[in-house]
């Protein structure tokens, strides 16, 4: 069976879908109608623009999305996914690739979940940090008994989890987990405490948006971040969706989950192979390929 994967925020990179563009004239015209969607054009940031520019929450998640959605969209009738999964806002690619959600919809979720996102990072000053080396549980167990917010958020691959939390308790906790031996315990460049409690205010602001958008039944299941498992029913994709901003990224337990259920062949879709790596250290015999353009 082929899978289908969508990369989340920290995969951008300046000239991501310029061959797209340039080559393909349905992905123009869908370019530029996100252009006319967000009411700025974010093609002009992705092509030509600076790192710093594209580093900006509000212009990185749409960035990420269009790339990977436009790709699939892009490659028509070769696009037969048998199940999806994207990472966090990968999750949204995956959705409008598997007809769950249409492309202006699940583009303005995006938006909306980025700017919600950003105003929670301003009102709650957090971080994340990446614990390389120890066992899951482990981390899970030195996280709970530190004072303050501090929480599993990626669980990228066997030996790498993300936490999240606020700046005090990430600095306490990553001093414990060295002390715990962790190889590596590195605090991450990015906005805030995405995946955490801390995220409640943003949830509840998409929350409506999640509600009010129409969802579809999609073309294969969607093995969604909250518990990694698959979903085809509109009502649970929607339910799963509000839960992912405060719920961890269950990305391992995703990856073990489609090879269980017959995965033979994953495809990663967007900026980046990020997620061809973590594939790989979950199952080292997965086949595994990344497209960045037709």
């Amino acid at each position: 069976m082929h899978a289908y994967v969508f990369p989340g925020q920290g995969a951008q990179f300046v000239g991501m879908g310029k061959d797209l563009y340039d080559n393909v004239p349905l992905a123009k015209e869908l370019f530029e109608k996100a252009n006319e969607i967000l009411g700025f054009p974010i093609t002009d940031i992705m092509f030509a623009g600076t790192d710093e520019q594209l580093k900006q929450t509000k212009v990185t998640q749409p960035a990420i999305f269009l790339h990977s959605v436009i790709l699939a969209k892009s490659l028509g009738a070769d696009f037969k996914p048998e199940m999806t999964a994207g990472h966090s806002l990968g999750e949204f690619s995956a959705l409008v690739a598997a007809g769950a959600l249409s492309f202006e919809d699940g583009l303005s979720l995006v938006s909306k979940r980025a700017m919600a996102m950003q105003k929670a990072c301003e009102q709650n000053p957090s971080t994340m940090a990446a614990i390389i080396g120890l066992p899951d549980a482990t981390v899970e167990e030195i996280c709970s008994a530190i004072d303050g917010v501090v929480v599993p958020a990626n669980y990228n691959c066997p030996g790498q989890l993300v936490i999240s939390g606020s700046n005090e308790a990430i600095d306490a906790a990553c001093a414990k987990l060295t002390e715990a031996g962790a190889k590596r315990a590195l605090k991450l460049n990015v906005g805030g405490a995405f995946h955490s409690p801390l995220m409640e205010p943003a949830r509840v602001e998409l929350e409506a948006a999640i509600k009010a958008a129409p969802f579809a039944e999609p073309v294969c299941p969607i093995y969604q971040n909250v518990d990694a498992k698959p979903y085809t029913d509109p009502a649970k994709i929607q339910a799963n969706l509000i839960a992912q901003l405060t719920s961890p990224v269950r990305w391992t337990q995703i990856v073990q989950n489609m090879i269980a259920d017959g995965a033979t062949q994953f495809t990663e879709l967007g900026p980046g192979s990020v997620l061809q790596g973590l594939i790989k250290k979950v199952d080292r015999a997965a086949v595994c390929e990344s497209k960045q353009t037709l």
